[in-house]
């Protein structure tokens, strides 16, 4: 187990690229962020803020940065692929820390922006609730997108295996995760395919919660009957304000075995971002997710309580438990990587105290 360390980056430097897919049976253009195994040439290069990637989400915004070297060379062999999934009023590249940290250790990740679902499709969406009084187009768009979430996910690895972004799959190694509506996705999308062999849903909308019953919706749209076992490690927050943890422990205790649930301490809804700091006080100051609802700070997905970003779990610990539980869940169920396994079925919470990460396991039966 010594030699085993998924907290670290890997040895792979990371590339990057951005692709425009269009699936023409839903007349469905995706763009897809995609990161992979770059040549050695590159080493260093995606850690050095001076050729490492930058890019603009929305003007109003301040340029982001990933580390991944855009365009870098590929490096040589077959590798695992993972899709990731992007929740509410998010985007493709709104977890790349994990992302980089998948391809630096060997696989090939691929996170499509779920068109009428991202964060500038939301914002124009809210905005026109707002003078309508109305959330009808809102609820609309939300359930057009469960509807399309998991046949963008299967597309996306239909085109990836067909060749289309040059990449070397490892065809019968593919997994998926997922943040929030990204972490219903996940699951959703491996209840219906088949080729999905692990799954790591992050703080998952789809449980039954009586303290946000606004979102309890999901649970009725989630099939949970999927025939063959899907190994699942279900990543999950204490102070969740959106998606409390009542409703994640009503979802685990659906979801067929085998499964695990680890819990970090101190972490609210955007522990599993980029930038866990600032994106839990954008969405503090918006109130949350109260911007799609009329309601607004009175509704039950508002933020209005949630502690300030200086008193929850600091970003760089939320990254090394998102990365190192993540990976290791990825290694165990895709890679056969005994020293995975272990570290899975071992004392995940010493494990963490160790990383000066607080955290709870709740084991599957």
């Amino acid at each position: 187990m010594a030699e085993y360390d998924p907290f670290s980056r890997g040895p792979f430097p990371v590339g990057v690229r951005t692709y425009e897919m269009f699936d023409a049976s839903r007349q469905r253009e995706l763009p897809v962020e995609y990161w992979y195994p770059a040549a050695e040439a590159y080493q260093g290069k995606d850690l050095d803020r001076e050729t490492q990637d930058s890019f603009l989400l929305m003007p109003a915004f301040p340029k982001m940065r990933q580390a991944a070297v855009r365009d870098a060379g590929p490096a040589e062999g077959k590798y695992p692929l993972v899709i990731f999934s992007h929740g509410l009023a998010g985007h493709r590249r709104q977890t790349t820390h994990f992302c980089a940290h998948l391809a630096s250790h060997g696989y090939v990740v691929a996170s499509p922006d779920h068109v009428g679902n991202t964060m500038p499709d939301i914002l124009r969406l809210a905005a026109q609730a707002s003078k309508s009084g109305s959330a009808a187009e809102i609820t609309k768009a939300l359930a057009d997108s469960a509807a399309d979430r998991p046949l963008d996910a299967s597309f996306i690895i239909d085109r990836i295996l067909a060749g289309e972004m040059g990449a070397r799959i490892e065809a019968g190694l593919i997994g998926m995760t997922g943040h929030s509506f990204g972490g219903w996705t996940t699951l959703a999308a491996a209840g219906r395919d088949p080729r999905i062999k692990a799954a790591l849903p992050l703080a998952p909308v789809g449980g039954r919660s009586r303290l946000n019953p606004q979102a309890n919706a999901f649970a009725d749209l989630l099939s949970l009957d999927w025939g063959r076992p899907v190994p699942v490690l279900l990543l999950a927050a204490d102070l969740d304000s959106l998606l409390p943890l009542d409703g994640m422990k009503d979802l685990f205790a659906r979801i067929p075995a085998p499964k695990d649930m680890v819990i970090l301490e101190d972490a609210d809804h955007f522990h599993f971002c980029d930038g866990v700091e600032q994106t839990h006080e954008l969405f503090r100051k918006m109130g949350g997710l109260s911007i799609l609802d009329p309601g607004g700070k009175d509704s039950p997905g508002s933020m209005k309580n949630a502690r300030p970003s200086s008193e929850l779990c600091p970003g760089k610990k939320a990254y090394k438990f998102l990365q190192g539980l993540g990976l290791a869940h990825m290694d165990a169920h895709l890679k056969n990587n005994p020293h995975a396994l272990e570290l899975l079925k071992g004392d995940i919470v010493a494990l963490l105290s160790g990383q000066g990460i607080k955290a709870e396991l709740v084991r599957g039966r």
